[in-house]
């Protein structure tokens, strides 16, 4: 659980209007200053809209953690979870993850505002949810946790640095030992393991698979197959089966 630096994505949101007298207007988010970030275009009563694909996703109730956990990271992932409960309190948010971890401080700040919001907070578990990123893993809600099957969970005791005088490196140690002990308690909170089976998982680098997680009690659930979808071809020949019939029976 280190901290790394994430550059924010690029976005911008353009509103095209009709009149000549209204100019195009730009507005630049958060997310900048990444060159591969993909614009949405929707068409509204007003003209064209263009989203990032992260803003548009928001709108979804979709949150993406991806890349190391930083600072900056933190701070949207804690926004878009505010705002997500100000829409709706009641609707569930939906949050995919795929990060070697991170920073712990960064970490428990998008934590402890996803047990204060009052949605329920769906994960999912994309590529990889390491160190930091397992702990957001797991403290989804109790069955609404997911991975996809080749993906790889890790846990591990957090690490530091400290440097300077004696004293001062004490008092560094002290405080990663009470943020080892916190996030060990938080480790068993969710996945219902006696303390001293999460202190000895946590003491080296434990690389699980999605059902070793499942069993370990950091998922509920393994995708391994994607949702059926109705056929639209079916639902045509369902619907006119039944106007069929019905006209058979006023006959």
């Amino acid at each position: 659980m280190r901290t790394s630096l994430l550059r924010p994505l690029q976005c911008f949101t353009r509103l095209r209007r009709s009149s000549p007298n209204h100019p195009r207007h730009f507005h630049r988010s958060p997310w900048q200053h990444h060159p591969l970030v993909p614009i949405v275009i929707e068409q509204t009563g007003r003209g064209e809209r263009a989203y990032d694909i992260y803003s548009r996703l928001l709108k979804e109730r979709i949150i993406c953690v991806m890349g190391p956990i930083s600072d900056d990271l933190s701070s949207l992932v804690v926004a878009q979870l505010l705002f997500l409960q100000s829409e709706s309190s009641k609707k569930a948010i939906h949050m995919y993850i795929n990060s070697p971890g991170g920073s712990v401080t960064a970490g428990l700040g998008i934590y402890d505002t996803m047990q204060y919001v009052q949605p329920p907070i769906a994960t999912w578990c994309v590529g990889q949810a390491c160190s930091m990123a397992s702990l957001l893993l797991c403290a989804g809600e109790q069955g609404m946790r997911h991975s996809l099957p080749n993906s790889r969970v890790m846990i591990h005791q957090p690490s530091g640095q400290a440097a300077g005088q004696a004293t001062d490196i004490q008092i560094q140690a002290e405080e990663i030992i009470k943020l080892k002990q916190q996030i060990n308690r938080i480790y068993v909170k969710h996945t219902g393991q006696l303390l001293s089976v999460i202190e000895n998982s946590m003491e080296r680098d434990r690389f699980m698979s999605p059902q070793e997680a499942k069993e370990f009690g950091l998922i509920d659930k393994i995708l391994e197959q994607p949702p059926k979808l109705e056929d639209s071809r079916d639902t045509w020949s369902s619907s006119s089966q039944n106007a069929s019939s019905g006209q058979d029976l006023c006959n």
